[in-house]
């Protein structure tokens, strides 16, 4: 047998033993997805996500419109889908909400009305695509990765103060290889993007979540009218007939010293109320009437107290 037959023979011999090497193609996703803990009744927060930019310069050519940078709507559209599916949440897409209240650090400057108890501010700062290959005698290898890095921040819109910010990272990677010639190669994959940032914000949001659960669901008095309470929240919140809360009264405002920023102190029991009522067509619209079990407090200055659920 000549030299090139047995070349020949040689290299059919190895692709008949090698095939599970053809076509190979896997993805990698570094995350933590967040499993909804299965829990009792669920009093609802309203948040608003104000905005998601995008900080990179990915995709950034002459005729790029910031108001719609698509991998910004990409990562709103993700963090929006992972919050919905907890169902501890009433999201509002307020992204024209003035970005002053983000700033303010809790200062007494004058923030604007938001139907929010929270406000989630988001960017991509790190965004990177690569090509890896790795090619010996007999077989060649590409893999295309990408890597994003999420930036988070959470704002109590009753405060203005941030009460959680978090950067992470996440990656992404789609990998082809063929052997003697014999496999399947990868083209661009664009759903790479997808796949990396939603990692990084999966590993925020159970976070985002914690934040805001472990904080007191608070109501506030709208009015009253014949002895009858009206206050804020209604059924898509969770509220229902019968449900018990306890009222406080505002805490004295002082100023830090070590700071020089205002603080208010904890509030004070003033009584409890029982719902008895729930209505309203729409979430800004709702409303629930309520009244005193024990305790009762200064009708006259309603903007004083505040309502809270029951610690059990």
């Amino acid at each position: 047998m000549n030299t090139k037959m047995l070349l020949l023979s040689t290299a059919a011999l190895a692709v008949a033993l090698i095939p599970s090497y053809a076509q190979v193609k896997t993805t990698r996703v570094e995350s933590q997805v967040y499993a909804p803990a299965k829990s009792g009744k669920v009093l609802k927060r309203k948040v608003a996500i104000a905005r998601f930019s995008n900080e990179t310069q990915y995709g950034k050519g002459i005729f790029y419109d910031k108001e719609n940078d698509p991998m910004a709507k990409q990562a709103l559209d993700i963090l929006t889908t992972r919050l919905a599916s907890t169902g501890k949440f009433i999201l509002l897409e307020r992204s024209d909400i003035d970005k002053a209240i983000l700033e303010t650090g809790g200062t007494e400057a004058k923030r604007p009305e938001v139907p929010a108890d929270y406000i989630i501010v988001g960017s991509i700062t790190q965004f990177g695509r690569k090509n890896v290959g790795d090619v010996n005698l007999v077989s060649r290898a590409k893999t295309q990765i990408v890597e994003a890095a999420v930036s988070l921040r959470l704002v109590d819109v009753s405060s203005g103060k941030i009460i959680y910010s978090e950067e992470a990272t996440g990656a992404a990677e789609t990998k082809s290889k063929t052997t003697l010639g014999v496999g399947g190669t990868a083209d661009f994959d664009a759903t790479l993007s997808d796949k990396a940032i939603s990692a990084a914000i999966s590993q925020l949001t159970e976070n985002i979540i914690n934040n805001c659960m472990d904080r007191p669901w608070k109501a506030y008095f709208l009015a009253i009218d014949d002895g009858v309470y009206f206050v804020s929240g209604g059924k898509s919140q969770g509220l229902s007939e019968g449900d018990l809360f306890t009222v406080k009264e505002k805490g004295k405002s002082v100023k830090n010293p070590q700071t020089g920023l205002p603080m208010e102190l904890p509030g004070k029991v003033v009584g409890k109320i029982k719902i008895t009522l729930t209505g309203g067509e729409t979430v800004d619209s709702e409303f629930s009437t309520a009244e005193f079990v024990e305790g009762g407090i200064d009708e006259a200055q309603l903007s004083k107290y505040y309502i809270v659920e029951e610690v059990k």
